[in-house]
């Protein structure tokens, strides 16, 4: 999260408060505020929510660039805009129909909802879910992540997943959604599963927990684990005929 300290300043001086004047309106220290000023300290949301309040602007002007990319976690910015819409967590929590403390767990960071609850939520604050979603669950960012941790330029990549690199570049910036055979390809040079470009942040965390014990002991069991990994690595006609297969069990099992 980048707090603009230079405009933190530019505000106290307009409206004519020392630095002594706006540490004690803020509830913050002399030298704390002195150094969110010059840049060389990033305040807490809460300390955010103090200077606003001494100030008498939006939490939002303190911050550069668009929410959305500035660091924050999924839960603060949730909280930041909750705010700034003067809704507490009953009301966004009864717009949303989900309970209090779940909201608040969300915003805590204890947990991460699914894709339907976020969505719900931003329509709560009346903003797109672009604005809570942050690129780095995307399949883009993903992509673009292990690609240079394993050291490959876009060309040497899409040299050898055999595409272009005009396409690894506009998978990588969200511009395109790549087919499942692209995926596949890629997947393959980076010695990944097409599942691991696709699964939604806390995705595996969230289903697990929805699961009874039973089935998860089942999970964990290492067959089990085997067979999913097989399963992920399977192109869409492969995995068709292990459903037909199992189909044909199943029914063979009946008789």
């Amino acid at each position: 999260m980048i707090v603009r300290g230079d405009h933190i300043r530019a505000l106290r001086e307009e409206r004519g408060y020392t630095l002594q004047d706006m540490a004690k309106r803020a509830n913050l220290s002399l030298s704390y505020l002195s150094e969110i000023e010059r840049g060389s300290k990033r305040p807490s949301l809460k300390s955010i929510d103090k200077l606003a309040t001494a100030l008498n602007v939006s939490k939002a002007q303190l911050i550069e660039g668009d929410m959305a990319e500035t660091g924050l976690s999924l839960g603060d910015k949730i909280r930041l805009m909750r705010s700034e819409k003067n809704l507490s967590l009953q009301d966004l929590a009864g717009k949303v129909e989900i309970s209090i403390s779940y909201l608040s767990e969300i915003e805590r960071g204890t947990v991460y909802p699914a894709l339907s609850t976020l969505k719900r939520i931003a329509e709560g604050l009346g903003v797109p879910p672009s604005a809570l979603i942050s690129q780095e669950g995307s399949l883009g960012h993903k992509l673009k992540s292990l690609r240079e941790e394993y050291g490959l330029t876009q060309a040497h990549l899409a040299n050898l997943a055999g595409v272009t690199a005009g396409l690894v570049g506009q998978i990588e910036q969200g511009k395109v959604q790549p087919s499942l055979k692209t995926l596949e390809k890629l997947a393959e040079v980076m010695g990944v599963s097409p599942c691991y470009f696709i699964m939604e942040p806390g995705a595996v965390d969230q289903m697990l927990s929805l699961m009874n014990p039973e089935l998860r002991e089942l999970l964990m069991h290492p067959n089990v684990q085997s067979v999913m990994n097989m399963i992920c690595n399977l192109n869409e006609k492969e995995l068709q005929f292990i459903l037909n297969f199992i189909q044909l069990f199943k029914k063979a099992d009946l008789n």
